[in-house]
C-alpha cells in the first residue's frame, strides 16, 4: 500500500474518533435521555399551576448570550437555559389556562410517537424506501377520510398544519379546473371575511394572486350565506368571469362558526365549482354526534383540511389534507427524477411525496398513530363533547357578569365584549383592550381578540385537552377581577 494511501487511512481514523461524540453508548445515552426526561418531568409537575401566558421582559435573550461555537456545551446547562428562554416567556399552550388561540395540545403520548419516529429515523416519503412509515401515514388518512365521508378513492397527506394543507388543496383545484395563467385574472374565488389567513396566502403563493377573491355576505351567526354565494356566482358568470372554488369553514378561527355546508355543497355542484372546507379547527368534531349533525354536507366537498394539532390534541405540526378523488392530488404534486428510479415500480401505496410538496418529509404518523392505537378513540370524544359543553356553559355565565355575547357558539369558540350603555364604540373597545392586556399580565388564563364589525371583541377558544369545568370558572373569576380594576 502506498505512502499516500497510509495517510489517506491515517487521516480518515483521526476524523472518526473526532465525530464520535455523534455516536454517543449506552451509558451515555442513559444519561442524555435523564437529563431530558427529567426537564420534562419538572414542566409537567407545575403544569396545573403553570402560568398561562408569562410577560417577561426581553423574552428569550439569553439564548443570545450563548451561540453556537466549535466545542459544545454540558447539558445540565443548556436544559436550564432552554427551560428559562424558551419554556418560560410567552403563552403556555400546555396549560390548561391556555385559552387564547386554537393550541397544539401537547399530548404526552405524541412526544413518545415522535422520540420513536426520530431514533429509528424512518423516511416516509416514498414507500419503496419506507413502505411501513408510509403504510402507517397511509392508514390514519383512510381513518380521517372515513370520518369525513369520502370514498376509496380518496387520497390525503399528513403536513406540517393547516397552512401548507390549505396550499396543497387549492393547488390541486387550480390543476383540476385546468386553470392557466391567462386565466387567473378572470378566475374567481368565493370566501367570507372569516376565512382563515393562510387561504388567500395559499393562492398567492399557488401563482394566482391576480384571481379575484370574492367577500360572500355572512349571516347573524357569522356562517357563509350560500344564497349570497349564488347570487355572487351567477352575477361572475353573466359578467364574463370565472367561478371556480368555493371556500368554506367549519369552524372559522374568529368565531367557531361552520358554514351550512350542505347548502354550500348544493350552489358548488350545481356551478360546477370546486368546494374546499377548512375544518382545521372543527373537523375533529365529527368524532361527536353533535359535530356530525353541525357538519352535514363536509362529505360533499372536493377537498377538507383537518388538524390533529388542534382538535386531536397533539403538539403543534401535524395538519391534514383529504381530497376525495385522490387521483386529482396525485396530478398536481407528483414528479420524480432519475436518482429515483429504483423507487419507480414501488406503487403499492400512494407515497406521501406524490401527494405533497415535500419530498423530504418528516415521519408525522407516529406522533397521532401511538396515542390512536394506545388509547383508542373514546377519550378523544369525550373531550371533545367537554369542550363543547364548556363553551356553552361559559357563553351562558361571562353574560351573567353583564358582558354582552356573541351568537351561541357552533364549536368551542365563544365572543363577547364589555359594553356598558351609554359609552362610545371608541371607548368600549379601549376598555375591551385594557380587559385583555390585563388578564394576559395576569397570567392565571390567557385570552385573546378580534375585531368583528368594527368592535374590539374577546374570544376564549377551549380546545386544550387539559381545560375543564374549573378552569372556565377560574376565567370568569380574573374577568371579574379585571371589570372591578376598570373603575
Amino acid at each position: 500500500m502506498s505512502t499516500e494511501s497510509d495517510d489517506l487511512r491515517a487521516r480518515l481514523r483521526a476524523l472518526e474518533r473526532a465525530a464520535r461524540p455523534l455516536e454517543p453508548g449506552a451509558t451515555r445515552r442513559r444519561e442524555l435521555r435523564r437529563a431530558t426526561v427529567a426537564s420534562t418531568e419538572r414542566f409537567l409537575r407545575h403544569i396545573a399551576t403553570a402560568r398561562a401566558y408569562d410577560d417577561v421582559p426581553d423574552p428569550g435573550i439569553g439564548l443570545l448570550e450563548s451561540p453556537v461555537t466549535e466545542h459544545g456545551m454540558a447539558l445540565p446547562d443548556l436544559i436550564e437555559r432552554f427551560e428559562r428562554e424558551v419554556v418560560k416567556p410567552g403563552g403556555n399552550p400546555a396549560s390548561a389556562g391556555y385559552l387564547a388561540y386554537i393550541p397544539g395540545g401537547g399530548l404526552y403520548h405524541s412526544a413518545l410517537g415522535d422520540f420513536l419516529a426520530a431514533v429509528s429515523d424512518k423516511y416516509a416519503g416514498i414507500f419503496f424506501a419506507g413502505p411501513g412509515a408510509v403504510r402507517l401515514e397511509n392508514q390514519l388518512l383512510r381513518w380521517a377520510a372515513d370520518l369525513v365521508g369520502y370514498p376509496a378513492g380518496a387520497a390525503g397527506n399528513i403536513a406540517s398544519g393547516g397552512s401548507i394543507a390549505n396550499l396543497a388543496a387549492v393547488v390541486t383545484a387550480r390543476d383540476a379546473h385546468g386553470l392557466r395563467g391567462a386565466d387567473y385574472a378572470r378566475a374567481v374565488v368565493y370566501g367570507t371575511g372569516q376565512a382563515h389567513h393562510s387561504l388567500p396566502k395559499a393562492l398567492r403563493i399557488a401563482g394566482l394572486a391576480e384571481a379575484t377573491v370574492r367577500e360572500v355576505a355572512l349571516d347573524e351567526h357569522y356562517r357563509m350565506r350560500a344564497d349570497a354565494l349564488a347570487a355572487a356566482i351567477a352575477a361572475d358568470r353573466a359578467a364574463g368571469l370565472r367561478p371556480w372554488l368555493v371556500l368554506a369553514a367549519a369552524g372559522s378561527t374568529d368565531t367557531g362558526a361552520v358554514d351550512p355546508l350542505a347548502d354550500i355543497a348544493d350552489v358548488a355542484q350545481r356551478q360546477g365549482c370546486w368546494l374546499h372546507v377548512d375544518a382545521a379547527y372543527g373537523g375533529f368534531f365529527l368524532l361527536t354526534a353533535y359535530g356530525r349533525a353541525l357538519m352535514r354536507g363536509i362529505e360533499r366537498a372536493d377537498s377538507v383540511v383537518l388538524d390533529p394539532h388542534k382538535g386531536l390534541f397533539l403538539p403543534y405540526g401535524a395538519g391534514m389534507v383529504l381530497v376525495r378523488d385522490g387521483a386529482l392530488l396525485a396530478a398536481a404534486h407528483s414528479y420524480t427524477g432519475n436518482y429515483m428510479q429504483d423507487a419507480a415500480d414501488a406503487r403499492a401505496e400512494a407515497s406521501p411525496a406524490d401527494l405533497s410538496p415535500e419530498l423530504s418529509k418528516h415521519f408525522r404518523g407516529p406522533r397521532l398513530w401511538l396515542p390512536l392505537m394506545l388509547l383508542g378513540v373514546a377519550p378523544f370524544r369525550a373531550a371533545l363533547e367537554e369542550k363543547l359543553l364548556l363553551a356553552q356553559y361559559f357563553h351562558r355565565e361571562v353574560q351573567a357578569l353583564g358582558f354582552a355575547v356573541g351568537p351561541e357558539p357552533d364549536l368551542s369558540v365563544v365572543t363577547y365584549r364589555w359594553a356598558p350603555r351609554g359609552v362610545p364604540l371608541e371607548e368600549q373597545n379601549r376598555l375591551n383592550q385594557r380587559i385583555v392586556e390585563g388578564v394576559r399580565h395576569d397570567g392565571r388564563v390567557f385570552i385573546s381578540s378580534t375585531m368583528l364589525d368594527g368592535r374590539f371583541t374577546l374570544r376564549l377558544a377551549v380546545l386544550a385537552f387539559r381545560s375543564h369545568l374549573r378552569i372556565i370558572d377560574r376565567t370568569l373569576q380574573v374577568l371579574q377581577e379585571q371589570l372591578a380594576a376598570l373603575d
